[in-house]
């Protein structure tokens, strides 16, 4: 196996770790103002807040492991996103600002506020949503370089039904991923309210992120025709997703086996990234970045190789303590700590 094709593994591996811990944040900060609105607050809001309070500083690790990384393996990818997502990065990066600060507002402030509430629940929806645009212009035909210069066709983006279909399962696969996973919390809690409330909420987002999945995949068939293709040939790994799918579903249908449910949600989720991603090489950004001719000196990226996996070994054992003394630690998730 190439360094290359290392390289960009350990980086996939650190994006997938964000898709999973984001979107369980994200989800939860939409799930917690659905509740206020709803009146539902006083069942589920104690549970996500506990969850919360731990993680959400932690968050987005994954994600500057991976962005420091991309950068440092493949220097071009700086030059043609960092011009094209000036605005929709800006505006992500923005978004998060606003999160964490209003989770601080919300949850260390005085004063409980439904501003507050709501624009941490709007960003949770509106950061993944900001953030599928880098996928999207990976397929090509949004970027164009001319003179020197890297300008993206806004037009081609906003009217594109495959750009539209990437946000829409960007957002319906936040908030099944968050619920799966808050069903799981809800039973380790054992707050029976809380877990038939969730439970109604990933057994319902679940049709939308299976619909999402396929209009992506079709759109994907009518944009990149190419990578459409080799997404075909690997047509195992997105079965295992599609199985592991059904797997979650029919254990949260029957109330049984949570742990295992959210374990199955991670690995559909996993089968169908490393699908996409694998069938996507040797290309990062079509036509422009490949990781056979844009890759950085080979003694760097070595060395790159090196540290990122020595921060992966770091990283994970670093969760696992942190989940061990709260998430997973019984007295505290039952609100006793």
């Amino acid at each position: 196996m190439s360094y290359e094709i290392i390289g960009i593994t350990v980086l996939w591996i650190f994006l997938y770790g964000y898709l999973i811990v984001a979107s369980v944040d994200f989800g939860a900060g939409f799930f917690a103002y659905y509740a206020k609105i709803t009146g539902n607050d006083h069942i589920i809001n104690q549970l996500i807040s506990r969850y919360l309070s731990p993680v959400w500083e932690v968050t987005n690790v994954f994600f500057v492991f991976f962005f420091v990384g991309i950068v440092g393996f493949f220097p071009d990818s700086a030059y043609y996103y960092g011009t094209a997502l000036l605005v929709p990065g800006s505006i992500a990066i923005i978004l998060l600002a606003i999160r964490g600060s209003f989770y601080a507002f919300e949850n260390y402030g005085s004063k409980r506020s439904n501003v507050y509430m709501f624009l941490y629940g709007a960003t949770g929806l509106l950061i993944p949503a900001s953030l599928s645009t880098a996928m999207t212009l990976s397929e090509g035909g949004f970027i164009t370089e001319s003179g020197g210069t890297v300008s993206l066709d806004y037009l081609a983006l906003f009217t594109s039904p495959y750009s539209w279909s990437v946000v829409f399962l960007a957002l319906v696969s936040v908030l099944y991923i968050s619920a799966t996973f808050l069903v799981y919390y809800a039973a380790r809690a054992d707050d029976q309210k809380a877990l038939q409330l969730v439970r109604k909420y990933a057994l319902f987002w679940a049709t939308p992120t299976i619909v999402a999945s396929l209009t992506t995949f079709i759109a994907l068939g009518q944009h990149n025709e190419v990578h459409y293709d080799k997404m075909l040939d690997l047509w195992w790994m997105f079965g295992l997703s599609v199985g592991f799918f059904m797997i979650a579903m029919w254990l949260i249908y029957i109330g049984k086996c949570y742990g295992w449910a959210f374990i199955s949600v991670m690995l559909q989720f996993f089968f169908a990234f490393f699908g996409y991603g694998a069938s996507h090489l040797p290309y990062i950004l079509y036509p422009y970045i490949n990781i056979y001719d844009s890759v950085t000196f080979e003694s760097t990226a070595i060395a790159l190789i090196i540290v990122f996996i020595a921060g992966l070994l770091l990283l994970i054992p670093s969760l696992i303590l942190l989940m061990r003394l709260f998430l997973f630690n019984a007295d505290y998730v039952k609100g006793k700590k």
